[in-house]
């Protein structure tokens, strides 16, 4: 049973509007016209204070006068309209409605308490909404659109939910200037109800709906949007575009909608996490949106590039190798195939270049047609399919020699057919992307583009797209998600930190720290807590040489800096002499610890923070005095699963040194995961730990070590 509201809301029998009259110029009447123009069969009820008609339609002076509940209420009236109003629909026995008035949480301390009360008065009367601050819907299967711009193409598969508004009303004109529908699309605004989760869940549940877009700035129920969407992706695509995650871009979207925003390498994880692919420009949300949403999944990643050009072939195949996708070399079977479509001394090994020769079928339908018939490729970028574009472009220097023929008789004349081609993809379930540099102005693109081939104005665009498609196939490929458990609450560990809290202390010392890893399960040294130079001796001796002597205080950091580390101490003698020195430097009397010094030439990093709004998220990446200046490092939100980890591990650019490095045995992975894991479980099960640093994890051969750790703990 589908309970998501939105399944209702998305699908009225009516819709009243409040506040929409006849002034064309009024943002009320703008939706109005879209709901009124754009095809919608539903009943339609404006409320008016003033007018007797909107729009043509019988006007009601206000919700009380409505001859029934209405299926959706649109709401644009001044804010402080809005809750008397949605209390009015409310006892009518409305349920769903869409408030575009602004002026809530987005504008400060009243906006808050307002958005609050508005919150409670839908509540109140079991009604569910979209908004505030938001710009509406579109329902192309019912032909409903409350936006305030034209909706003028046929239903598409491309669903989209955005935090911003315009990327559903102001675009509409350039996405179907690109071929690229809806099949729904929400703007969610304020989500002071229904939130953008809601509208993922929903794209998600929708048969419409082949692909999803987001456009995020933040999401307030991190952990909630990971589980759904990692109900989702295995089976259909969903890319998101983040940008809340500068300084700059937090502080707009805060203003903008009032949305929580993260770090941005935090939601790189988040997204990874739950199957979500992550592109940069609203230009790839869309473009790579349609292409998944049309083309048929990539099965591999070997990629056939054909094209008329060779600088394009070169571009595309630079990209899509670099997005990891081979270019495999062609069969001398199929290479032999294809020379007698292309002129003598053009290359036919893949990539395949015709060197601009006009032979349209050629490129577009025959020599594709063999390659994917070879069962060589999964997948197929195509450049220069062109028909009157190009007429057009060469018209001005030929026309005085053509004997009066006009553009249209000249295209004609061409012969170009492209039934064929554009079947190709469902055909033999290979997805074809391709690159033009005209736009629809051309026949050809218009053609591909009508019948849901997408076109990109560029070669690299192009690639890129298929690169898009190469990264949602190994998302199919994961392993299914299995919910994680934390691991059992350890005793040990709770007595540990109750101990430090009691005290006053805001962290654990280094020896408390491990000893509370070691009780998930973490790889911590072997080690003694000392308090004389005759217990740093003894402990020593039993431990083995070289050892390893530090001093041991949760109030001091930076132990190395200020000389309270000694190394490579190989007799009882030096670990005594040790202790003393360490004691001279610390300035105060400190424990000290002691363990064999742990040998090893890779360093790792592996911790824990919590973001507001996001909780605990676990940090895996190259580790030493190199953490801070290369970042190279992965994120997950807690609860980490063995599979979260294990993808961590690979995620990281210098995963490398985690293989057979240099003579050295490849990383026991399988460690690495339960370090994580242990990191994981000790953020649930001890809310009170704020953050935690491992650094460095140290190989020693293949097994990984934790030989310093920092817990701190907050509230």
């Amino acid at each position: 049973m589908k309970t998501n509201p939105l399944h209702g809301l998305m699908n009225p029998a009516s819709v009243a509007t409040i506040g929409a009259g006849n002034n064309f110029m009024k943002m009320g009447t703008m939706h109005a016209l879209s709901i009124t123009k754009d095809g919608y069969k539903g009943k339609f009820y404006p409320v008016h204070l003033k007018d007797e008609t909107v729009l043509g339609h019988r006007a009601y002076r206000s919700v009380e006068e409505l001859p029934e509940a209405p299926g959706l209420a649109l709401i644009v009236i001044p804010s402080e309209h809005v809750i008397p109003t949605m209390d009015a629909l409310g006892r009518l026995g409305a349920r769903y409605a869409i408030i575009i008035s602004a002026g809530f949480k987005e504008i400060g301390p009243k906006g808050i308490e307002m958005e609050r009360e508005l919150v409670e008065t839908a509540r109140r009367h079991g009604m569910r909404f979209i908004g505030p601050n938001c710009m509406g819907i579109v329902n192309t299967a019912i032909a409903l659109n409350t936006t305030v711009m034209e909706l003028r193409d046929k239903p598409g598969p491309l669903g989209f939910a955005s935090q911003s508004g315009t990327y559903i009303t102001q675009t509409l004109k350039y996405l179907g200037n690109r071929g690229i529908r809806f099949s729904k699309a929400l703007s969610v605004g304020n989500e002071a109800d229904i939130s953008i989760v809601d509208a993922l869940e929903y794209l998600g549940e929708d048969e419409q709906t082949k692909a999803i877009s987001l456009y995020i700035e933040g999401i307030r129920d991190v952990p909630r949007f990971i589980e759904v969407a990692r109900r989702i992706t295995p089976n259909k695509p969903v890319v998101a575009q983040y940008v809340g995650g500068s300084k700059a871009g937090a502080r707009s979207g805060k203003s903008h909608t009032g949305a929580m925003a993260g770090p941005d390498y935090i939601y790189d994880g988040i997204f990874r996490q739950a199957g979500i692919i992550r592109v940069d420009s609203i230009e790839d949300l869309y473009g790579h949106g349609w292409a998944l949403a049309t083309q048929p999944p990539l099965r591999g990643n070997r990629i056939a590039v054909i094209t008329n050009s060779g600088g394009p072939g070169t571009a595309m195949s630079h990209i899509c190798e670099e997005g990891g996708m081979e270019i495999p070399v062609f069969s001398e079977k199929l290479r032999e195939a294809v020379r007698p479509l292309i002129p003598p001394h053009a290359p036919n090994g893949n990539p395949v270049d015709i060197t601009f020769s006009l032979d349209t079928a050629a490129l577009t339908t025959e020599i594709p047609r063999l390659a994917m018939e070879s069962g060589e490729i999964d997948g197929l970028v195509l450049h220069g399919a062109m028909g009157s574009g190009f007429v057009k472009a060469i018209y001005p220097h030929i026309k005085e020699f053509i004997q009066g023929m006009t553009i249209d008789e000249i295209t004609r004349s061409l012969n170009i057919d492209l039934v064929g081609s554009v079947a190709l993809p469902e055909k033999h379930g290979i997805p074809m992307l391709l690159s033009s540099f005209f736009d629809r102005d051309d026949s050809s693109t218009e053609f591909y583009e009508d019948r849901d081939i997408p076109v990109y104005d560029s070669p690299e665009k192009t690639a890129r797209a298929m690169v898009t498609l190469n990264r949602y196939r190994l998302v199919r490929g994961r392993e299914p998600h299995v919910p994680a458990e934390p691991l059992p609450l350890s005793r040990a560990a709770a007595e540990i930190i109750e101990k430090a809290r009691r005290a006053g202390r805001g962290a654990l010392d280094e020896h408390e720290a491990k000893q509370v890893l070691a009780a998930y399960g973490a790889p911590v040294t072997d080690e003694r807590l000392v308090e004389s130079a005759e217990e740093a001796a003894a402990a020593a001796a039993a431990l083995g040489y070289p050892a390893v002597l530090k001093a041991c205080s949760a109030e001091i950091l930076h132990k190395t800096e200020k000389g309270l580390v000694r190394l490579n101490l190989a007799s009882e003698a030096e670990a005594a002499a040790a202790f003393t020195e360490v004691q001279k430097a610390a300035g105060v009397k400190v424990p000290a610890i002691v363990y064999r010094m742990v040998k090893g030439s890779r360093e790792l990093v592996a911790g824990m923070t919590r973001h507001e709004g996001i909780g605990p998220c676990v940090m895996f990446g190259l580790g030493g005095v190199y953490t801070e200046l290369l970042r190279d490092v992965a994120f997950r939100v807690a609860p980490v699963t063995a599979a979260d980890a294990s993808e961590m591990t690979r995620e990281i650019r210098a995963s490398k040194i985690l293989g057979e490095f240099r003579g050295m045995p490849a990383a026991d992975t399988g460690a690495i995961v339960k370090l994580l894991v242990a990191v994981s479980s000790v953020a649930l099960n001890h809310p009170e730990v704020r953050e935690i640093d491992i650094n460095p994890v140290i190989l020693s051969g293949s097994m990984p070590i934790a030989v310093d750790a920092l817990i701190a703990l907050g509230s």
